[in-house]
């Protein structure tokens, strides 16, 4: 592996490890769930929908977190959390490994196909931070840095959008919360990024 792109197996490595993060924070997570129903599962549901994926092309890869995903998705969170899967590995499944280019189209892909998929979206939640990470991928990706840098400086933009959300859903001001949702998919994140250094 070189830092300026990920290959099939450092990419299941890395979907792995954020997948075996969110399974290990999904207690905390749940406790978060206010929005849109406080029915403390965000957290589970997010852990079984990624974790009914995996294997290394990059081609089949993509197509196991896409399908598995989506036939594993538990819940609102879930959901979105398969579409936001679904558009990465659609926009990366042709590359032999990725780069800046391939991440931040893989990103932009993933937001278009979580918006459509929901029929009202709303802002402050797993969408938002998702959307913020894309608009920050696309800001970085013609900069003067390896992939590591990038991927850390758009985990580290998603934690800020999601520092945010209690400001745009009153629910989770109220409850002194940050949104599940968007815990959850930085947990995914952070983990994959974890793995990757």
């Amino acid at each position: 592996m070189n830092s300026h792109t990920i290959d099939a197996k450092t990419f299941q490595k890395l979907f792995l490890a954020g997948a075996n993060r969110i399974n290990s924070r999904k207690d905390y997570i749940n406790e978060l769930n206010v929005f849109p129903v406080p029915d403390g599962d965000t957290g589970t549901n997010m852990s079984l929908t990624i974790l009914a994926v995996a294997e290394p092309t990059m081609a089949t890869i993509c197509k196991a977190i896409s399908n598995g995903s989506l036939r594993g998705a538990r819940g609102n969170s879930g959901v979105i959390l398969s579409q936001l899967f679904r558009g990465f590995t659609k926009a990366v499944s042709k590359a032999d490994s990725l780069g800046k280019d391939e991440i931040t189209a893989g990103f932009t892909r993933a937001v278009e196909t979580a918006y459509k998929a929901v029929m009202k979206p709303k802002e402050g939640t797993i969408l938002t931070v998702a959307k913020g990470m894309a608009d920050k991928a696309e800001e970085l990706v013609d900069e003067d840095m390896d992939v590591i840098a990038f991927c850390e400086a758009i985990v580290a933009y998603g934690y800020e959008v999601l520092s945010k959300t209690p400001d745009m859903l009153p629910v989770l001001k109220e409850a002194g919360v940050v949104d599940s949702g968007g815990q959850g998919l930085l947990e995914v994140m952070r983990g994959a990024y974890d793995a990757f250094q």
